[in-house]
């Protein structure tokens, strides 16, 4: 099912939005874009590697564990029926199919219970 989608993005849950900006910016180089409110009233950060795998960063509750998270991109869209593929195969699906920041996002856990994610741009057939 993910075996021909390429990883898009790895997502980052923070503490402090602004000091992450200043880190990856500052000290690791990288070119930082607030991308403004994600929806929450809070800002949240994208910064790009050379291998094009976007970092994205969310202001949240953070802890070890629960970040990062691995985001697979779904380029050609259909979400809703990867979804419920995944569910019928047993996959516990731990957010349903719910918007996120210019499309749509769906959450699972593997059987160790590391989450995994998916995304598509709200221009994706659902």
């Amino acid at each position: 099912m993910f075996g021909k989608t390429r990883i898009g993005s790895v997502c980052f849950y923070v503490t402090d939005i602004a000091r992450t900006q200043a880190f990856y910016r500052d000290v690791l180089g990288l070119e930082v874009t607030n991308m403004g409110d994600d929806g929450s009233g809070k800002d949240w950060l994208s910064a790009k590697t050379a291998g094009d795998v976007e970092l994205i960063f969310f202001q949240t509750e953070s802890r070890p564990g629960n970040s990062p998270i691995l985001v697979f991109d779904l380029a050609d869209g259909g979400i809703d029926a990867i979804v419920a593929g995944l569910a019928e195969q047993g996959a516990t699906i731990v957010t349903p199919v719910s918007h996120a920041p210019g499309g749509w996002s769906a959450d699972f856990t593997d059987p160790d219970g590391h989450l995994v994610s998916m995304y598509q741009s709200q221009d994706a057939p659902r």
